[in-house]
């Protein structure tokens, strides 16, 4: 799921305007790099050190989110694109909490 946002933002990303090389799109593929990268690193590490890393993969989540809709007020983002990119993210992020709540019962 994670891997999922990484590759849809980045192949969205690449459609945006030149000029935003450095900026929005910068900032969009930096967030959504890091919430499967995250991950991945908080997996071989201590429950407590992974739910750690969660914390974080959710916390690029939240950015990635805020900087889709301003995408869309750029409109580099249609509407309806938007809507499937909140839904994968919230989908992304309901998981991840139910999961970390598995790991902190332990």
């Amino acid at each position: 799921m994670s891997m999922e946002l990484s590759r849809l933002t980045l192949d969205i990303t690449d459609t945006f305007p030149i000029y935003e090389k450095y900026g929005l799109k910068s900032q969009m593929d930096r967030s959504a790099i890091s919430i499967p990268s995250n991950i991945a690193e908080g997996s071989s590490r201590t429950n407590k050190s992974f739910s750690h890393f969660l914390d974080i993969s959710l916390g690029s989540s939240f950015e990635l989110q805020t900087q889709i809709l301003l995408a869309n007020h750029r409109k580099y983002l249609s509407v309806e694109k938007t809507e499937i990119f909140e839904t994968k993210i919230e989908e992304f992020q309901k998981a991840t909490m139910v999961f970390q709540n598995t790991l902190n019962r332990d």
